[in-house]
């Protein structure tokens, strides 16, 4: 992996130099500030960065807001980013993962832990390029390409989760597991979580081009953040058209009623296919799972059980529609 680590303090990028020629394959370059970070992210003469290693306080920008711009850049929406800081305030886990960030390292760090995030992400990156060349000619509209005169389908696999531009509150799943399992147990205390599915989500996924999906995916979690929008809430789309959502601030929400409200926004925005089509998009809600003394991997588990409690609901709402119409034609 190409790295380049952002820090104010020479010693840290010392250290980080002297740790990433020990343990494999990889290439670092350092910067003592944002401005000279940006300058070397905007050189032509070297390989793109495959992550971020970036600290909080810093002269001049910071690194939440230096991973803001980063974020904004379309080479680096998925490019992992780490935090890599003495600050363990929530607050600044909060705004670090709601600025984008992938993970968060509180200074001082373990070599090992830091050896286990580094090969986590090198994972990831390989995982991607892996994609993007198999992809090949792929149309960006169609998520089709053409292999010996047959069309086929590359685009992603309905299950597998992908990063949402531009929706305040919406990070990645990966960030999100990371958040939770970083978040101790007495600062989870008085937050749950709750899950939303797309309803028909098979149908539409086969019904839609890759770039009308992801609008589609989008403009749901749109609608689910504008009905969180008066509490303080973390998302992430987790694949297979499910949404997680972290509630804070003690808040226990009507799952019946905030479904309810989605749903309303979702017909407002009137949805439809690129044919003028409509979608008629709708979604269920799972129970709420409140995390008191769940930490790490407890947590972590909570966000699988709201995910599967949110498909359960959307399977047997379509279970009823199917017995109504049957019914009904009966």
């Amino acid at each position: 992996m190409h790295i380049l680590a952002v820090d104010d303090e020479q010693s840290i990028l010392d250290l980080l130099q002297a740790f990433v020629d020990a343990v494999g394959d990889n290439t670092l370059e350092t910067a003592l500030c944002a401005t000279d970070a940006l300058d070397l992210v905007a050189r032509s003469d070297t390989a793109p960065f495959d992550c971020f290693l970036l600290d909080i306080q810093m002269p001049g920008t910071d690194g939440i807001e230096l991973c803001k711009i980063l974020r904004d850049r379309p080479e680096h929406r998925e490019t992992p980013i780490l935090m890599l800081t003495a600050m363990s305030d929530k607050s600044y886990i909060d705004r670090a993962f709601a600025a984008g960030a992938n993970d968060y390292i509180t200074k001082p760090f373990e070599i090992d832990e830091m050896r286990g995030r580094l090969a986590l992400v090198e994972n990831l990156v390989v995982s991607r390029k892996k994609l993007i060349k198999d992809s090949g000619t792929a149309s960006v509209n169609s998520g089709t390409e053409a292999l010996n005169g047959v069309i086929i389908d590359s685009r992603p696999p309905l299950h597998e989760p992908f990063h949402i531009k531009n929706v305040d509150g919406v990070i990645g799943h990966q960030a999100l597991e990371n958040y939770v399992s970083l978040i101790s147990k007495k600062e989870l205390f008085g937050s749950s979580i709750l899950a939303f599915s797309i309803r028909g989500i098979r149908d539409l996924f086969k019904q839609t081009s890759w770039f009308e999906f992801e609008c589609l995916v989008t403009d749901v979690s749109e609608a689910i953040a504008a009905c969180l929008e008066n509490h303080q809430f973390l998302i992430s789309y987790a694949g297979s058209g499910t949404f997680v959502c972290i509630l804070e601030e003690g808040w226990l929400p009507d799952s019946v009623e905030l479904t309810n409200k989605v749903n309303l926004i979702l017909q407002q925005m009137a949805l439809s296919f690129n044919d003028g089509r409509p979608m008629n998009v709708s979604v269920s809600a799972g129970a709420v799972i409140r995390l008191v003394w769940k930490s790490g991997d407890r947590a972590v588990d909570a966000l699988a059980q709201a995910y599967e409690s949110a498909e359960r609901e959307s399977q047997r709402y379509g279970k009823n529609l199917e017995d109504f119409w049957f019914n009904r034609s009966a």
